[in-house]
């Protein structure tokens, strides 16, 4: 089953902060923490005890735990990839590979008698899932995850980040990607300009970030990068994660009737397959509502991103719903009730014919 996760950084901050912020996570159906034990710095006693005491209260929420280290840690702890005790007296559920071995190591510890998840680094690219792979992991204990990047215009592109996903799809792994919040302030290094993994979800509202991922179809976990995330911020996210249908956000235009209200908000609208490059139609309104009268008004000519609602003149079509795909000229015969919200536009592309989705009104 698909999880939301938040991040935690015990290093650079307070156990109290943490654990309000897991309770936050909890209470709106967050199962995932993950967090960074790249390098040790000062007391490892003393360090390693804190990240203890809060997976521990992690543990205790029924949250699952990642542990992000890399190579030169196992040094530093006398840890080797073959005993893996150190992570499980740590209470940690998985252990993220932020560098990774030759493919061979990786294969060995998903074998290990604790169950530890191993999840490597996704964003990688190369054959480095398929070395894994050709190596009989235990794959039930195998995941992936794409990498965050705190500097700007560093994120990775759109066609990159789905050839990459689809290299660990192939094999049923659970893939996971990262989403940056715009109300948090730390991620694990001093410098972050956010915590995201695509570049072009940098600065966008974090549920539309949420969404968009999950409507790629290509991520089964959602994972908060930076922290903290707001409440309203964990709240948004987890209604578009845990909704049945794609959520839409539109502005509403001013003084629609109660009859293209309805048409918007009462019912899921359904793409339909015969797809148009101008339009995503929804027609069910048109049936639903045959009876009602659509007058003309709000007539401009359409830009992408439009609702609309055919009017009157248009006959046999009155009533029914389109969002615009493409800028056209208005004849006068179609209702412009709104357009969807900025944060949402990249949605569109992702809708797929047939599918049903909900408009949600955020005015």
């Amino acid at each position: 089953m698909s999880k939301l996760g938040v991040s935690v950084y015990p290093e650079r901050s307070t156990f109290e902060k943490d654990a309000a912020y897991l309770d936050l996570a909890a209470k709106y159906g967050f199962k995932r923490v993950f967090t960074s034990l790249l390098e040790i710095k000062g007391d490892q006693d003393e360090v390693v005890t804190n990240f203890k005491k809060v997976i521990a209260y992690a543990n205790k929420l029924g949250l699952d735990v990642m542990v992000d280290v890399n190579p030169d840690l196992f040094k530093q702890l006398g840890v080797s990839y073959d005993d893996l005790s150190f992570f499980h007296d740590l209470g940690a559920w998985g252990v993220r590979l932020d560098l990774g071995f030759t493919g061979q190591e990786e294969a060995r510890m998903t074998h290990n008698p604790y169950g530890i998840k191993i999840e490597v680094n996704m964003s990688k690219g190369t054959h480095y899932v398929d070395t894994i792979m050709d190596y009989s992991p235990e794959k039930d204990n195998l995941l992936g995850s794409h990498n965050f990047y705190p500097q700007e215009f560093t994120g990775l592109g759109y066609d990159y980040f789905v050839q990459t996903s689809e290299q660990y799809r192939q094999y049923g792994i659970n893939t996971a990607a990262f989403v940056s919040s715009n109300d948090a302030t730390y991620g694990p290094w001093p410098m972050q300009d956010g915590l995201c993994t695509l570049e072009q979800h940098r600065g966008l509202d974090l549920a539309a970030q949420v969404q968009h991922l999950k409507m790629t179809g290509l991520i089964d976990d959602v994972l908060i990068g930076n922290a903290y995330a707001s409440e309203a911020e964990l709240k948004a996210a987890a209604e578009v994660f845990f909704s049945p249908l794609p959520l839409l956000h539109m502005h509403v235009a001013e003084g629609i009737s109660k009859a293209e209200h309805a048409a918007l908000f009462d019912q899921p609208q359904t793409y339909r397959g015969d797809f148009s490059d101008f339009v995503i139609r929804s027609s069910e309104t048109r049936v639903i509502y045959k009876n009602e009268a659509f007058p003309a008004h709000h007539t401009n000519d359409v830009k992408v991103g439009d609702v609309l609602i055919d009017n009157d003149e248009f006959g046999q079509y009155k009533g029914e719903l389109q969002i615009a795909r493409r800028d056209f000229k208005n004849t006068g015969r179609i209702n412009v009730v709104g357009h969807i919200v900025d944060n949402d536009r990249q949605l569109l592309s992702l809708l797929a014919p047939w599918a049903d989705f909900q408009l949600i009104a955020a005015n």
